[in-house]
């Protein structure tokens, strides 16, 4: 059985490029594996954020968690803050990272392009990432293609402490999904689909009703053709679309194209919408079920002790190697 671990920022409302890219694959993964679920509101807090909103964020997505078919008997789900193992460790791994190797991850780059006052969490947040997933001994961190530098600093991070004081962290490999790891935004579809995006036609949420759904894809930016078929180069609208349609639907891209040749955009993007109504329909009523209730609280205190006793047992570990501490005498 492999461990694995995921994490979540609670920051705005999860898009279908959430559920499809990586928490529909999660449901799967917990019946033979060891699975972790993490809403890493630490991360949340690199940037400001009102605190209010931040702690609705954390209910909201561990209620969208189970809701997607996470089941609590299966899987640990927890929040980030309430297992103080991740912010001692991560700590630990900030000794051992290098500026240089900090400054030159794209998300970091791209976060602080053009700003003046940038919050030094930015820089920092990688090493407590790799706390995150090494706390756990963790064998696979399922991921969108655009963590891939991260985890790389995740597996250096973990492979430089284990060379320079004890071998004690699992070398974690990196999984993406095949299909689906990266939806696209309708108005910009060569970008990846944001919760944080400006422009709210540009992402479906998971929350979204069905009339700001079916608007959404019938406004997809996609091109004059006509001709419904794979080409994320020249047609990266369309490509997209099949791509959600293909994963709500489990049909092949390969079918889809077949089944709306010669039919037009506008059957195709009707069809998409509906796909995507009748996907997210059961995961919304079970949503409002949960968000409020105290079977979450009940959920969330489990997973935290779960997390605690996991975690704990690795920090004491790591603190051993690295001579932190005191070593009791034995009376």
């Amino acid at each position: 059985m492999k461990t694995i671990f995921s994490g979540i920022q609670p920051s705005g409302t999860l898009t279908i490029g959430n559920y499809l890219g990586a928490m529909k694959h999660f449901v799967d993964l917990q019946d033979e594996n060891n699975c972790y679920f993490c809403i890493v509101d630490e991360h949340a807090i690199t940037v400001p954020q009102d605190r209010l909103k931040l702690r609705e964020n954390i209910r909201s997505l561990a209620a969208l968690y189970l809701a997607s078919g996470i089941d609590s008997d299966k899987s640990t789900l927890f929040i980030q803050s309430e297992v103080s193992a991740h912010t001692q460790l991560g700590w630990m791994m900030q000794s051992i990272s290098y500026i240089g190797e900090l400054e030159r991850m794209t998300q970091f780059k791209d976060k602080t392009n053009g700003k003046e006052a940038v919050s030094s969490s930015l820089l920092t947040y990688p090493p407590l990432m790799a706390a995150d997933i090494l706390l756990y001994s963790t064998d696979i961190v399922p991921v969108g293609d655009d963590q891939k530098q991260h985890l790389e600093l995740t597996r250096n991070l973990a492979q430089r402490f284990n060379n320079k004081f004890n071998d004690i962290f699992t070398i974690p490999e990196v999984s993406i999904p095949e299909v689906g790891a990266r939806i696209m935004s309708l108005q910009e579809p060569t970008k990846k689909m944001s919760k944080s995006d400006v422009n709210v036609k540009a992402s479906i949420f998971m929350l979204d009703d069905e009339k700001k759904i079916e608007k959404k894809i019938k406004s997809a930016v996609t091109d004059s053709e006509g001709i419904v078929t794979f080409d994320k180069e020249n047609k990266p609208g369309i490509s997209n679309l099949l791509t959600i349609h293909a994963i709500c639907t489990g049909q092949s891209i390969k079918q889809l194209v077949e089944r709306y040749d010669g039919k037009g955009y506008g059957e195709f993007k009707q069809d998409t919408a509906d796909a995507v109504i009748k996907t997210l329909k059961p995961i919304q009523d079970r949503y409002y079920q949960l968000v409020e209730s105290q079977e979450l609280d009940d959920i969330l205190d489990k997973g935290a002790e779960k997390a605690n006793f996991a975690a704990t047992k690795m920090l004491v570990k790591a603190k051993k190697a690295m001579g932190l501490g005191r070593v009791k005498k034995k009376k």
